[in-house]
């Protein structure tokens, strides 16, 4: 029975990729119509992110084969054939199944006149899946590798660090400090993986004594093992170990030396999880500082074409850097409550008792700061176009004052054509035109005659190592599920069955999905999360006359409060396998940051994002797809009541 179960375990993806769509199969058999079909694809790739029982990049390819065949979007460009073609008139000919034949589509070239072309438009969901959002993506990440490929991430980490000092409850706020500004600009993964290495040598200096009894310990402690060591074992070590010793230096009771060792576990944990919580609050300041961040600006641009730009770089930026900084400080006064305690005078490092050990620390971050060298050459050219990429970013269309895209590049209603991922793009095409090293020419190692030039800042074969190419179909994955929800009528069924909700006041509303989110991307990828439930949301603000972003915004906020569990988000994994956590370790610290969390969002959905985004209103934008009129000119409910 046991092998029997274990034979099933083995075997659980195929048979979850095989029996979930026959399970589901009533949905769109007894119900055949497009809302049916288009939530059974959604549900089925809801169950297979939940599950990853295929590639997440995968699963978000079945809409581009279930879309067409269940007649909801077309597959591919709008179809133009000359006219006649053996019928009498254009509107003879048979509609394909899957297309639409009643969208308002003019083909090229022919002036609205039906007598020259034969004319089957179509809503082409292949085209979702590169979309400006994917582009700004792509650029960022192209400015993110040629900043960690030169080890600039690395320079300004230690730079901080030296500044900021290694007392205890600096320590930690100074790595979350650098973790976080690192994690606006690049991937949250990479920045945990590159300050681990850096603490982890930190703490092996502050654990250190000068009679190198503590070194002799180090070599025995598995920095990278998933559980901590028994501390019944460690204190036998330990007692051992006082027992050989016969210097002149009296003998260390074992209580105090128990009390040392468990109060550098606890700070060892305190490091591991600081670093692993900033990189994931860290993200969530800038657009391109995480996914889901621009999941929410193309779902907005999908659903509601007309929105006018509202989510961009800079508005993003003034909302939710703020909200990052307030998070950022309570979790601070978290871990240190929880790892540290309040002892000011110790954890701020005012007494003599531990100077040496830190001198030590900080021998450590200084001589590898050293070992960087001067910048070069290389380093100044990524810097500069970095801060060229963030200036731009900011004035290209602010909305407080005339941007550079207003001046230079507007449309005809003054409207800035160039958009964020125009501006990554083109710092990103750059980045592979500038040499790395000052103009000239060299000889090849090993053939003296031959001459060649310097290389460029970025090359295609990182670009190809690094780029992580799956993020890019997941995102399309999701503009499709939300453009199918739109043209099926699925959103338009939604937001009939949740115009109960209007009764609830918003605040109310705002907190319950922001812990529901918060709670459904612990297990599941936040990627998933947000593509999946922010339709919803969409389709739900528009039945209960809500400005969409008043939920939307925070929800998106809250999909990466993912801190409880180690399988949440690849930084919780690197720091669980480094600091000797448990999961009992790491629940019970990232539970009540969970709740910080949700309450600091909620905090910022109800203060200063409400003038920022207009949130008293309900946006004209918004009202072309709702299901009923909402009075556009009239406050809305959606501000907190006094």
């Amino acid at each position: 029975m046991a092998t029997c179960w274990q034979g099933l375990w083995a075997y659980r993806f195929y048979l979850i990729v095989f029996f979930l769509p026959i399970f589901l199969l009533p949905l769109p058999i007894l119900i055949p119509t497009k809302e049916a079909y288009c939530a059974y694809t959604i549900i089925l790739m809801a169950f297979l992110w939940c599950t990853e029982a295929l590639p997440l990049a995968i699963t978000a390819f079945l809409p581009t084969v279930m879309f067409p065949m269940m007649g909801i979007m077309g597959a591919s460009v709008m179809i133009q054939r000359p006219f006649p073609f053996g019928s009498k008139s254009p509107g003879d000919q048979p509609p394909r199944a899957g297309i639409s034949v009643s969208a308002p589509c003019t083909p090229r070239g022919t002036g609205g006149n039906p007598s020259s072309f034969s004319t089957v438009p179509a809503c082409q969901v292949s085209t979702e899946y590169l979309k400006d959002s994917n582009m700004l993506f792509i650029g960022g990440m192209l400015v993110a590798l040629a900043v960690e490929h030169w080890n600039l991430h690395k320079r300004i980490a230690l730079r901080v660090l030296l500044t900021i000092g290694v007392r205890p409850s600096l320590l930690i706020l100074g790595f979350m400090v650098v973790t976080a500004f690192l994690s606006m600009w690049i991937s949250n993964t990479a920045t945990t993986a590159m300050m681990v290495p850096i603490a982890r040598a930190v703490l092996d200096q502050l654990h250190g004594t000068p009679t190198g009894t503590d070194a002799e310990e180090g070599r025995n402690n598995p920095a990278f093992e998933l559980q901590e060591p028994s501390p019944q074992k460690e204190e036998t070590k330990l007692d051992e170990k006082d027992n050989k010793q016969d210097g002149p230096a009296p003998p260390v009771p074992s209580e105090s030396r128990a009390q040392r060792n468990e109060e550098q576990l606890r700070f060892t944990q305190g490091m591991s999880l600081c670093v692993c919580y900033s990189a994931s609050i860290g993200g969530i300041a800038t657009l391109t500082g995480t996914t889901t961040n621009l999941v929410l600006q193309g779902q907005v641009n999908s659903i509601f074409p007309q929105n006018g730009n509202v989510v961009n770089f800079a508005s993003w930026f003034f909302f939710a850097f703020p909200t990052m900084v307030i998070l950022l400080l309570l979790s601070w006064v978290w871990l240190q409550f929880l790892f540290l305690g309040f002892n000011f005078r110790k954890n701020c490092g005012l007494g003599d008792q531990m100077r040496k050990q830190e001198r030590a620390a900080f021998e450590v971050i200084r001589r590898e700061h050293k070992r960087l060298g001067p910048m070069t050459f290389a380093e100044k050219a990524v810097t500069i176009l970095f801060v060229l990429l963030v200036v731009l970013w900011f004035t290209r269309e602010p909305g407080f004052f005339t941007g550079w895209g207003n001046l230079a590049f507007s449309d005809e209603n003054g409207n800035s054509m160039p958009s964020d991922g125009t501006v990554a793009i083109l710092i990103g095409v750059i980045l592979f035109i500038v040499p790395s090293k000052i103009p000239g020419l060299t000889q090849e190692p090993g053939k003296p005659e031959k001459l060649k030039a310097p290389p460029a800042l970025l090359n295609w074969k990182i670009v190809k190592e690094k780029m992580p190419w799956n993020i890019v179909l997941l995102l399309g994955g999701g503009f499709a599920l939300a453009k199918g929800s739109e043209e099926s009528g699925l959103s338009k069924w939604l937001g009939d069955k949740l115009t109960p909700l209007e009764s609830v006041p918003p605040p109310a509303i705002a907190l319950i999905l922001c812990l529901l989110i918060a709670t459904f991307t612990e297990c599941t990828s936040n990627v998933a999360t947000t593509t999946i439930f922010l339709p919803i949301l969409a389709s739900m603000s528009q039945a209960i006359c809500i400005h969409p972003l008043y939920v939307m915004l925070p929800c998106t906020l809250s999909s990466s409060l993912a801190f409880m569990l180690p399988v949440a988000t690849p930084p919780n994994a690197i720091a669980f396998s480094f600091g000797g956590l448990k999961v009992t370790d790491m629940a019970r610290a990232g539970f009540m940051l969970n709740i910080i969390g949700v309450l600091v969002i909620t905090l910022a959905i109800n203060t200063w994002s409400i003038p920022m985004f207009d949130l008293h209103r309900f946006p004209s934008w918004a009202q072309s797809n709702t299901t009923g009129f909402c009075g556009v000119s009239q406050a809305n409910v959606t501000t907190p009541s006094p």
